[in-house]
């Protein structure tokens, strides 16, 4: 028997429990894993209140991400005792994910714990930050030079934005911070921000265009602060977008892309290919300060996770939170 987190949606309603279950009880796969940590991501906070349309099968175990060790293998690629990483693929949406204290999953889904690191520090990176890293990788791939200007991150004080923060300062980059919580202005600065920015400054209508300032943005939010973000960016600039934190909408035209050449990124973290992933994580074993990842990532219990999901959607915690599933 092992405890995971299970959602359930029946005539007694929607809720999320922590119940204990049987190993007969997971899903099919090659590979079965003990999981060490996971975490708890916006879309998993989505889930366990089910304040969104995540998940698409119940019941559910959520945890879209998890570090741990193989117990048993079909698979060629993993031998009990190695350790493996997952992130997306849909686990915690239409597969059971990793909030739980065992998971069994397609070998295709892992990729070995990078080099360098441990499970936990893996965790407290988690998919926020490997989502950053794509992020970064894709101005990377643009051309985007510290000598261009200003790099806008919107959403800075949430996991993507934290870790963005940190990434895009780590590598030369004068990054100012978009927030709606004031009060985390000295946590920013602490992550390599120059300046934070009001949030309200973006998160209503603006302007199809304006005066340009931007040479690049990290956006994890949507809706009018995307909008507002392209409408500044400067010419031949770029936008990779992740989230959808404000909404779905982009009530925005053309204008910006059309007259001042700028480029949108879409950065779709579920289904990357295993080469991309890895050099993803490479890159954030060698780029992550962990004296500022402690700063970012915090641990809690599995039991933690449910009440704490509901803090995560209103917008209550900052950076990271990881789970000890089996505290």
């Amino acid at each position: 028997m092992f405890k995971a987190i299970l959602i359930n949606k029946d005539e007694k309603g929607y809720r999320a429990d922590l119940a204990e279950l049987d190993e007969t009880d997971l899903p099919a796969g090659e590979v079965l894993v003990k999981v060490l940590y996971s975490t708890l991501n916006y879309k998993d906070g989505l889930a366990i209140t089910g304040k969104g349309p995540v998940v698409r099968a119940f019941p559910m175990v959520p945890g879209i991400d998890f570090a741990g060790e193989v117990l048993d293998s079909s698979s060629p690629d993993y031998q009990p005792g190695d350790q493996v990483i997952l992130n997306g693929w849909g686990v915690g949406e239409g597969y059971w994910g990793g909030l739980a204290q065992k998971a069994r999953v397609k070998a295709e889904w892992l990729i070995p714990l990078p080099k360098g690191l441990t499970p936990k520090q893996t965790l407290a990176i988690g998919t926020a930050g490997y989502t950053a890293m794509l992020c970064v990788m894709a101005l990377q791939q643009h051309g985007l030079q510290p000598s261009a200007g200003e790099v806008l991150v919107t959403g800075a004080a949430g996991g993507v934005g934290s870790f963005a923060t940190m990434l895009m300062s780590k590598l030369g980059f004068t990054v100012v911070a978009s927030s709606g919580r004031p009060e985390e202005s000295a946590y920013l600065h602490q992550l390599g921000a120059s300046e934070v920015i009001e949030r309200a400054s973006l998160s209503t209508p603006g302007k199809p265009l304006a005066k340009e300032r931007w040479a690049a943005v990290i956006d994890s939010v949507g809706s009018h602060t995307l909008a507002n973000a392209c409408a500044a960016v400067k010419s031949n600039g770029a936008v990779a977008a992740c989230g959808l934190a404000q909404g779905m909408d982009f009530p925005t035209t053309v204008a910006p892309f059309i007259l001042r050449g700028i480029t949108l990124y879409g950065i779709n973290s579920v289904t990357v290919d295993k080469a991309k992933r890895i050099s993803a994580w490479e890159q954030l074993s060698q780029l992550c300060d962990f004296t500022i990842v402690n700063a970012i990532a915090h641990e809690i219990s599995l039991a933690e996770a449910i009440p704490l999901a509901a803090d995560l959607i209103a917008g209550k915690i900052r950076g990271r939170l990881i789970v000890d599933v089996n505290r």
